[in-house]
């Protein structure tokens, strides 16, 4: 019997009748799907399992593409047609470690974090080099393969018996862009994207927390709801109103239950929210440190606003001690709660930006797109601190040695959760294909991270 067969005898919960049988919103939809994801979970051949360092992933995506000489590169002796105004980077707490002079938090705990200096692909689209970063695949090859997000979602979510209501690939606040980031694993790899703004006075989450309703207003709904469904008393005993039930009242579980808590973040000391500080991104982190937590395998924080293109060091003034504020808060709030050993932090964008600073009109001191070297940060999940991964050369315009690209990345995160580099997953055209690719076109790539990984 087919997989896809086998689903539609058991599953046929779909997201028209799960709105016919009246859940709320997203909350609904979500929950669906995830009845779906139990079933579905199976089609792929399960991951070889390796011994996890890892349990849970915070990607910081700096959509648009950060600088890396404004932030974990920074290049004082290539001079003002580089730098700009910023000629005086900072020591951190490791020696030969320097970062940008807006970021003295992360300075101070860079004994715990681990800078890509040599990360490229070549690739100065957005969309294209998002899905080159966020899967390790090229595109092209007729496939849309899963994001990272996406093959840990199964892997270490439904394959691996992950029972919360919260999703295991959660999103804040936006999507990445404009692709599927399930690929072909299909809905139930797919993101839960919040929505609202979780520095807002109330955290408004798509489908779970209504703007203006309050909690009292929703259980009346419930009650009243429960008061007119004539149905399901007249279909008692009937599979398929049993899977509704179910489905309501785990959907309203969510919306008003021990889960959807972990989104009110005025349970938080009001020390702890300053810590990250008031802006959304740094309320974000918070969410992601409550996330994994509460045992949510992967959350991404969509930051964006890193396409400078234009006056490209007034933004930097406003958002790099927003970054420094929250990235640093994060990584020593996991620290001190015991959870960076089993959490893996992941910083970067798409790509770099032009080393050489465009001072005419209209750019006005403007960065535009750069894939042929860029930085990223990891941490914690086994990874060790305090260490530099390749090397840019004096402008900061190639790299000079240790290349790593994406797929070294994906490969390398991916041992450290368990799942072993070589498996295979199954398309819905029955190929199996590797999660990532150890060679691009037959080019070699530069290998996993064993800089920074446990021999």
């Amino acid at each position: 019997m087919s997989f896809k067969r086998d689903v539609d005898l058991n599953i046929r919960l779909t997201r028209r009748e799960a709105i016919r049988c009246g859940l709320y919103g997203a909350a609904g939809l979500l929950l669906s799907d995830q009845i779906q994801a139990s079933a579905l979970a199976a089609a792929p051949p399960k991951a070889r399992s390796l011994a996890p360092r890892a349990k849970s992933i915070i990607q910081l995506w700096m959509w648009g593409g950060p600088s890396h000489l404004d932030t974990f590169d920074p290049k004082p002796g290539a001079g003002v047609d580089f730098c700009g105004p910023f000629m005086s980077p900072i020591k951190t707490n490791v020696s030969g470690i320097v970062i940008n002079e807006l970021m003295p938090e992360l300075a101070r705990i860079a004994d715990k974090y681990s800078i890509i200096r040599g990360m490229t692909h070549g690739n100065t689209g957005h969309e294209t080099a998002t899905y080159l970063v966020q899967t390790g695949n090229k595109s092209g090859d007729g496939l849309v393969h899963p994001g990272l997000g996406a093959v840990v979602a199964l892997y270490k979510g439904y394959e691996a018996g992950y029972k919360g209501l919260i999703p295991p690939y959660v999103v804040m606040t936006e999507s990445l862009g404009r692709f599927s980031a399930a690929g072909f694993l299909g809905s139930r790899a797919e993101p839960f994207a919040t929505g609202g703004d979780p520095a807002a006075s109330r955290f408004v989450v798509e489908g779970v927390v209504a703007d203006g309703v309050s909690d009292r207003r929703q259980t009346d709904r419930r009650a009243l709801m429960k008061k007119l469904d004539t149905l399901s008393a007249a279909a008692a005993g009937d599979a398929q109103a049993i899977a509704f039930s179910d489905c309501s009242d785990r959907a309203y579980e969510f919306i008003l239950g021990d889960a959807r808590r972990v989104f009110d973040l005025s349970t938080e000391k009001a020390e702890v929210r300053e810590r990250y500080g008031r802006s959304t991104f740094g309320q974000s982190c918070l969410m992601a440190r409550r996330l994994v937590e509460r045992g949510v395998p992967f959350v991404t924080i969509n930051y964006n606003g890193w396409d400078t293109h234009k006056e490209n060091f007034l933004t930097m003034k406003h958002k790099l001690p927003e970054l420094d504020r929250g990235m640093s808060a994060l990584i020593r709030d996991l620290s001190e709660r015991g959870l960076l050993d089993s959490t893996i932090v992941w910083w970067g964008g798409e790509f770099g930006r032009t080393p050489r600073v465009h001072y005419e009109e209209p750019w006005n001191g403007g960065r535009h797109h750069w894939g042929e070297v860029f930085s990223s940060v990891i941490a914690g999940g086994g990874f060790q601190g305090g260490h530099v991964i390749g090397e840019s050369n004096a402008t900061g315009e190639e790299v000079k040695s240790r290349p790593v690209y994406p797929s070294d990345v994906v490969l390398s995160i991916c041992e450290m959760l368990g799942i072993d580099p070589r498996s295979k997953m199954e398309t819905p055209r029955g190929e199996k294909v590797a999660i990532a690719p150890p060679s691009w076109n037959g080019d070699k790539l530069g290998g996993r991270l064993t800089e920074i990984m446990p021999g």
